[in-house]
């Protein structure tokens, strides 16, 4: 994957037997998904043009241009879908898209080397950052809010991460 290509969201599979599809969209607001244009495979090389048609449980209802049957839907789930970086909007000053935070270098307030975040995930509650381990035995799940990463410095390639306080 080029860095320029941005992960917005996923086929989930088919919905229906008319080649309907539901997509999981990594959005702010989920139906932003359709306003970017046609999505991309993670290479590139396939384009994808949906258009919403409902909301349905556990994500969205789409058509995409050229799917027409349930087996060519059921083929594409766990596609993810990609949009170039310059299509998304500016992000405030204490926003980050996921993909800006994988690969940060991750120290504690003392300037001690933790590890790598190598994921950021999302469950409902907010995001959760995993940190691979630099001397951890596993690796570290964080809330990613301003009180436990203080610091996101995107041009340094590094955030600052105030461990709490472990208990007995």
């Amino acid at each position: 994957m080029t860095d320029d290509l941005i992960c917005i969201g996923a086929i989930a599979g088919a919905f229906g037997v008319s080649g309907e599809v539901r997509l999981k969209s990594f959005c702010s607001t989920p139906t932003d998904i359709a306003s970017y244009g046609p999505l991309l495979s993670e290479d590139g090389s396939r384009e994808f043009h949906i258009s919403l048609t409902r909301p349905v449980a556990g994500g969205l209802g789409a058509r995409i241009r050229g799917v027409s049957t349930k087996e060519q839907a059921d083929a594409l789930r766990g596609t993810s879908l990609y949009v170039p970086r310059n299509r998304l909007p500016g992000l405030p000053d204490d926003e980050f898209y996921h993909a800006d935070l994988i690969g940060l270098l991750a120290h504690d307030t003392g300037g001690v080397a933790l590890g790598k975040v190598t994921a950021v995930y999302n469950h409902g509650a907010g995001d959760i950052l995993e940190i691979s381990p630099a001397g951890h035995k596993s690796a570290l799940l964080l809330p990613f809010t301003a009180a436990i990463v203080p610091n996101v410095d995107l041009a340094a390639g590094r955030i600052v991460v105030d461990l709490p306080e472990e208990s007995d």
